[in-house]
């Protein structure tokens, strides 16, 4: 069980907020990171007992655990915000879900033509390589 998991478990059960500093720590995000995406709409902290830093309630620590996992897999910051205006305030998973999906299907499709492009210019170099060690043996000899 990574630290993560130890947080998140522990979070859930007591429903305290972790504050932001903690937080960030624990994710290796920054301070900065976490307000932008509250400057976004992506996520909200709540203001901790005796104004306090701000802080995060255990459902907003999974959602900014899913937006990291969003962001790994190529997602742009606008798509996470298309995926959240879909998903709104009611929290419909239903509807986003299959956004979600699209929008993996047209990173995949892009990383697939990357892919060629890569193996492609991998077998022009090849070729030229082997041109020129063919140029640089014909001159020696």
């Amino acid at each position: 069980m990574t630290v993560i998991d130890k947080l998140e478990d522990t979070v859930q059960d007591l429903e305290e907020i972790v504050s932001i500093g903690e937080l960030c720590k624990m994710l290796g995000l920054t301070t900065r990171t976490l307000r932008y995406w509250e400057e976004v709409g992506f996520i909200e902290s709540v203001e901790r007992s005796g104004r306090e830093n701000r802080g995060y309630t255990p459902y907003y620590v999974r959602r900014i655990k899913f937006i990291m996992r969003l962001k790994e897999l190529g997602l742009t910051i606008k798509e996470l915000q298309h995926l959240y205006r879909i998903y709104g305030g009611a929290k419909q998973t239903d509807r986003m879900i299959p956004e979600l999906v699209s929008i993996l299907d047209v990173h995949v499709n892009m990383i697939d033509e990357k892919m060629e492009k890569l193996l492609s210019l991998r077998n022009d170099i090849i070729a030229y390589r082997n041109k020129m060690a063919d140029k640089l043996a014909t001159s020696i000899k």
